[in-house]
């Protein structure tokens, strides 16, 4: 029985291995987009922001990602879910060095618009499929 249950680990974190190494080819979550038919198209991020429920990302004041999964928030990078850790390191960044120079960092792609918004799916989809797989590993009794 031991060593049936030590192939399900090994399969699992073969499972979790692919999924997370491979995060950048995996379908992305099925989010809710709602614009804000207020305001004029904008792919472009600045400061990302959970809504209070938590069931909800607020990209920019043009794009509302809905239907974050409560699984997404279960899986943790260190003390945060993965999508405040995206909220975290995808976001400019603006700072005055002592020659009054502006340095920024960007994560905006001029090259793909749409990136970060795909990421925030994939980073859901590999946060779910992640607790998924570890709720159906058997209990593990060492010998």
């Amino acid at each position: 029985m031991f060593v049936i249950r030590c192939r399900a680990f090994a399969a699992a974190g073969r499972k979790l291995a692919d999924l997370h190494v491979g995060y950048e080819s995996v379908k992305p979550y099925q989010l809710k987009a709602i614009e804000n038919p207020e305001v004029p198209p904008n792919w472009r991020e600045e400061a990302m922001k959970l809504t209070k429920k938590g069931d909800a990302m607020i990209y920019n004041d043009w794009l509302t990602l809905h239907g974050l999964s409560p699984e997404a928030h279960e899986y943790r990078l260190g003390n945060r879910s993965a999508p405040a850790w995206v909220i975290d390191q995808y976001r400019v960044d603006r700072r005055n060095n002592d020659r009054d120079d502006e340095i920024i960092s960007d994560p905006n792609p001029p090259d793909d618009e749409e990136a970060i918004v795909r990421l925030v799916g994939q980073v859901v989809t590999v946060s779910v499929e992640t607790m998924k797989l570890i709720r159906s590993l058997p209990e593990l009794k060492l010998p």
